[in-house]
């Protein structure tokens, strides 16, 4: 078993089944060694979780758990986008949180965390990334959080 696989079943993390992306986009994408992948909102198997506003009728405690989640989807997109090969990720570059949020919460940096933290616990110092943690009047679905990333990977020989 692989180093990241097996801290992932350590941790009893399973990742999570994708769907179909709901739009006119695609997952993910290859940029020579840079695999971007699209947002992921708070979903599992299809089911929208943490729907609503920060601050209001969301904590920053389940919005913590909500980005935790999305990057949970998004590893689950890597996974996919590698064929099933998560030792060829190289490096997490980026991660971009959006907190659906009202103008005067302040706790975005917090809230994004949950998604860093689970980068990090996956793939260690290879997790390490630059952040950008954003609020949003709304996001996708009512989502209470959406995140996306870049990745540098190997490319497949």
């Amino acid at each position: 078993m692989s180093d990241v696989y097996a801290r992932l079943s350590e941790r009893g993390i399973v990742l999570p089944s994708i769907a179909p992306v709901s739009g006119n986009y695609i997952p993910w994408r290859f940029a020579g060694s840079l695999l971007f992948i699209s947002g992921q909102i708070p979903r599992i198997d299809g089911v929208e979780h943490f729907v609503g506003v920060v601050g209001r009728n969301i904590s920053p405690e389940e919005a913590y758990q909500a980005a935790r989640l999305c990057a949970l989807n998004i590893v689950a997109r890597v996974n996919a986008a590698l064929e099933g090969d998560l030792e060829r990720v190289l490096a997490c570059v980026q991660l971009r949180g959006f907190v659906n949020a009202p103008s005067d919460f302040k706790g975005h940096p917090a809230v994004v965390d949950g998604a860093s933290d689970l980068i990090v616990e996956v793939f260690e110092e290879k997790g390490r990334h630059v952040r950008t943690a954003l609020g949003a009047g709304s996001l996708p679905r009512g989502s209470s959080v959406e995140v996306d990333a870049v990745f540098e990977v190997t490319t497949k020989s």
